[in-house]
């Protein structure tokens, strides 16, 4: 019995490891399936591609890389622009979107505070064009709310 059990928790870890590993996929991956996948399945693909690119430039700041760290970081607004593209013209998902814009805005104002004068102004740059971000998806989610409270009356 106990044995049994063994072999089924070896299983279980051996399995749990590969689906994890199968789900690491580098950035190039990901923006290969972005630019074929399904329009449902680009927003999340988009904002899995600049968490993955914040997490690279939170590291390549950490490391004193500064000039890498700004093109993961202009990645990180580029495929949050194009997560905003998507979610605004198949009107689905607004609200996901929008909290994680918000939640890596506030990942590159905490980064932001770590580096020194000369290498904050593109890092704020990106925080600010992120706010625009989340400005039009709030204005696309409460424009769709009116219309809805609209439509009842």
């Amino acid at each position: 019995m106990r044995r049994l059990a063994f072999y089924m928790l070896v299983v279980a870890l051996v399995l749990a490891c590969s689906y994890g590993a199968a789900k690491d996929e580098t950035v190039d991956e990901l923006k290969a399936r972005f630019e074929s996948a399904r329009p449902e399945d680009r927003a999340d693909l988009a904002i899995r591609i600049a968490q993955y690119q914040l997490r690279i430039a939170d590291k390549l700041y950490s490391d004193g890389r500064a000039d890498q760290a700004r093109a993961a970081v202009e990645d990180i607004v580029t495929y949050s622009e194009k997560a905003r593209d998507t979610v605004t013209q198949t009107r689905k998902r607004l609200k996901d979107v929008e909290i994680n814009v918000r939640k890596m805005a506030d990942k590159l104002r905490d980064i932001k505070r770590t580096l020194a004068f000369e290498d904050q102004p593109p890092v704020q740059q990106a925080i600010d064009r992120l706010e625009d971000i989340r400005t039009t998806l709030l204005k696309e989610m409460f424009a769709k709310e009116r219309e809805k409270e609209e439509k009842k009356k």
